[in-house]
Order: structure tokens, then C-alpha cells, then sequence
């Protein structure tokens, strides 16, 4: 008999990015900051991905973004995905610096626009909080 698939909306967590949905849960966007360059990114890492420095700590991001790219997904045959078509697959760049992959939710799909001002919002499901973005203001 084969396994279940894992479910792909569920985060995995391990001690290292537990502080990242821990924070997620509670509505809180978390990036990191080299101590060594200054320079912040996403996805989570416990190096710089600029300078290699392991001086990295946990910042907590503004939510404040603008969409830098996307795509409407039409068809996803992945759990959950699949149940959620059409949905848009987007990047956004934080404005702390980073781009970050994520979902944009709640728009049109003929209002998107490259630049337009997006903020974090969390979707709940599959055992933790995952940031998805929605159009500011």
C-alpha cells in the first residue's frame, strides 16, 4: 500500500525555521539580517547567502511589498493546489530588500501589476500559517 502524500500546504518545521512559523502563526512575517553586511533575505538560512557570514538573526519584516512578478496557475494536479485553481503564484520584493515567493489572494487577476503595493496576510491550513499577499490599501 502506498503512503498519502505529504500535505504540501502543511509547513515543515525543524529547529531551525520553528522561530520563522512560529511567527507565522501569530501574524508575523520574519526575514533575516546579516550582522556582517547588512544585506537581508528570504528564504530563511543560517548563513548570508551575500557574504557566507553565519552573523544572522531573525528581523521582523514590515509586510509592506510590491509585486515584482506572477503567474495565474490554472492548473496544479499537487494537493492542495488543485482544489484552488485558478490562484496566483507570484514574487514579491519585501521592502526590506528581498524577494520572496509566495500567493497573492483577494485580486483580480486584470488588476495585477508590476509595482502595484501588495501586504502580508497569513493563510491558515494544514497545521500552520503560511504569508500570502494581498493588495494594500
Amino acid at each position: 500500500m502506498t503512503p498519502p502524500p505529504p500535505d504540501a500546504s502543511a509547513p515543515e518545521t525543524d529547529a531551525f525555521t520553528r522561530p520563522y512559523w512560529e511567527a507565522a502563526a501569530s501574524g508575523v512575517l520574519l526575514i533575516r539580517r546579516c550582522g556582517a553586511c547588512g544585506r537581508a533575505h528570504h528564504y530563511p538560512r543560517e548563513f548570508c547567502p551575500f557574504c557566507w557570514s553565519e552573523d544572522v538573526e531573525w528581523e521582523r519584516a514590515s509586510g509592506r511589498a510590491t509585486l515584482y512578478t506572477w503567474s495565474v496557475v490554472h492548473r496544479n494536479d499537487l494537493p492542495p493546489f488543485g482544489g484552488r485553481v485558478p490562484y496566483v503564484a507570484a514574487v514579491v520584493a519585501l521592502a526590506e530588500g528581498p524577494r520572496m515567493m509566495t500567493e497573492v489572494v483577494g485580486v483580480e487577476f486584470a488588476a495585477l501589476r508590476v509595482g502595484m503595493g501588495v501586504r502580508v496576510g497569513f493563510r491558515e491550513g494544514g497545521g500552520g500559517s503560511v504569508p500570502v499577499f494581498r493588495a494594500e490599501g
